[in-house]
């Protein structure tokens, strides 16, 4: 008998952290379940298709579907995307027994988003699957209190209609309970990057590793977005020229595409033989990178975790509660800023302070990273015994 599992998401569209969630996924799959025909219906068909190797659709009819629409034309096309995608999406669900959504930040907004993109999407997902009794898991993924009305109801309708829920933190349970959602049979288990295998350390105690962002705020600040984004680059530069200054090697990271140009523009100011750029593709060679550094200084979610996961005292500086969540479960929740409104002096004292207490702070994430394993664990046994009982058949619908 033959399980047809779909994956769903802006998977295989730069993003190294979602990306990483999938393949955590993709890892449970074929230990667990190596019969499951899987597919995908995701933000980056190619890459998905070119780096896992299994069919991948892509999630939206209109390509420009991500981008602001100007004009009457570009505004058409997209309402027209609108409908194609329902019998686009409908075709593929339709087809699969299971589809999970792998972690990311599906249910939040700490980042600028519309309503009518990915929400839309995720609602229709979950829409679909309870019409054609496909099971939708939405498995260790983050949520937040949403401000924006249609995006707050879309967000809560996708994950109502879901089968399984699970949430990376409390925070995001709580956010969805307090959006309407019954949450009292929904689990809290670690990010699914935590079920990646970790890569040894091989250290420069010296490099210093910091990862940046193309950060605007969050979705609340698009009238401000460029002078947000014009504050943290400068800071994120001051104090990487800080470390330059202490004849520190520095060894910038991304966790998106997106985030090149803010490396670009640090290199280009600092201009120092000491800094070294050299982006990983994906979630793994991240982390492998970060293994050979002696801390990290890092702004994005999936950054600051892979840090974590290979052992390094880290410094976060977050852009959204999750981030001060992350660092607090695994022991360093006093070493935060908010990239909104960095502290340049504070954040050397902080790094000093993180560099001084690097032994204890290892063991520490050693401990915790044992134990968000074996979470996940558990709750890929759930996700077996929940999602693919014995009567699935290989019957086509």
């Amino acid at each position: 008998m033959t399980t047809r599992v779909g994956v769903f998401g802006l998977l295989g569209s730069g993003n190294l952290g979602n990306d990483g969630s999938l393949e955590a996924v993709l890892g449970f799959l074929r230990a667990e379940h190596p019969d499951a025909a899987v597919t995908a219906f995701c933000g980056g068909p190619d890459v998905v298709r070119a780096r896992y190797g299994i069919p991948a659709t892509r999630l939206n009819w209109n390509s420009d579907e991500y981008r602001t629409a100007s004009g009457v034309r570009s505004i058409a096309t997209k309402a027209l995307g609108k409908l194609v995608d329902v019998v686009r999406t409908a075709s593929w669900v339709r087809r699969q027994h299971v589809v999970i959504v792998p972690g990311m930040g599906v249910l939040e907004a700490t980042l600028p988003l519309r309503p009518w993109g990915f929400p839309y999407a995720l609602c229709l997902l979950s829409l679909l699957g309870r019409l054609f009794g496909t099971k939708v898991a939405l498995v260790s993924v983050g949520a937040d209190r949403i401000s924006v009305p249609a995006t707050r109801l879309l967000v809560r309708l996708a994950a109502r209609l879901a089968a399984y829920r699970s949430y990376r933190d409390e925070l995001s349970r709580s956010a969805m309970a307090d959006m309407g959602v019954r949450t009292a049979g929904d689990g809290v288990y670690p990010d699914l990057a935590f079920a990646l295998p970790t890569p040894e350390a091989n250290e420069d105690p010296r490099t210093v590793g910091v990862g940046v962002m193309a950060y605007y705020g969050s979705n609340d600040d698009r009238a401000r977005g460029d002078e947000i984004h014009r504050s943290y680059v400068d800071s994120m530069t001051e104090f990487v020229r800080h470390l330059v200054d202490h004849d520190r090697p520095v060894r910038l990271f991304i966790g998106d595409q997106a985030d090149l140009a803010v490396v670009d523009e640090i290199v280009a100011a600092v201009a120092s033989p000491l800094i070294t750029a050299e982006p990983p593709g994906d979630l793994d060679s991240l982390m492998r990178a970060m293994a050979g550094v002696g801390s990290v200084v890092a702004t994005r979610y999936h950054n600051v975790l892979c840090s974590l996961k290979v052992g390094k005292p880290t410094l976060a500086i977050g852009y959204a509660k999750k981030n001060d969540v992350l660092m607090t479960e695994l022991g360093l929740g006093e070493f935060c800023q908010e990239a909104r409104a960095i502290d340049v002096p504070r954040l050397i004292a902080q790094f000093e302070e993180l560099e001084r207490r690097g032994p204890e702070l290892k063991a520490t994430l050693a401990e915790r990273n044992d134990e968000h394993r074996q979470q996940l664990k558990s709750q890929f046994s759930l996700l077996s015994a929940t999602l693919f009982p014995p009567e699935f058949s290989s019957e086509v619908r």
